[in-house]
């Protein structure tokens, strides 16, 4: 049985990231970089409400969430989608992304979300892992990870969920 299938469930839980994609966005308003992502997840770890963002190495995201206390995640609406896709293929250590992608930038606690998002996740990084080869299904592997390092896992707190009149 698929899961989308179970009684009880919302099976739109499992497009925000899969189908509406989101940008995981680290670092301060004066230096940050944003990304579009696709995987995560939201659940309870520690007694706590959290959700789970994937960056792999290469990415110049990575360093940002690396050194940063907090990150967010953004969601938007389908009328964004063209700028989600421009900030996902583009490296803002080549251009300034953001400006391409006609979005505005705004402080959201210690870290940045964007102005047009219709619901933003403030987090507090509480872990992370570099995910294992080794441990990886084949399959996996094959399709993901065949000439990059594979992704880090970072876990983060929800702190605060901000809709878009509050940004």
């Amino acid at each position: 049985m698929s899961p989308r299938a179970q009684v009880g469930f919302s099976p739109e839980i499992f497009d925000l990231f899969d189908k509406k994609w989101a940008l995981v966005t680290a670092g301060d308003p004066e230096s940050f970089n944003t990304m579009t992502i696709s995987w995560g997840g939201l659940g309870t770890l520690w007694s706590r409400p959290v959700a789970t963002v994937y960056v792999k190495p290469v990415r110049y995201t990575h360093e940002f969430m690396d050194s940063s206390e907090y990150f967010t995640v953004s969601f938007f609406g389908e009328e964004h989608r063209k700028a989600l896709g421009l900030l996902g293929s583009r490296s803002g250590r080549d251009c300034d992304k953001v400006a391409l992608s006609g979005l505005t930038p705004v402080k959201c606690g210690s870290s940045v979300a964007f102005k047009e998002a219709e619901t933003v996740l403030l987090l507090k990084k509480l872990y992370r892992q570099d995910l294992e080869l080794s441990q990886i299904p084949d399959f996996a592997v094959r399709t993901y990870y065949g000439t990059e390092a594979p992704h880090t896992m970072y876990i983060g707190e929800v702190k605060e969920i901000v809709s878009a009149e509050n940004l």
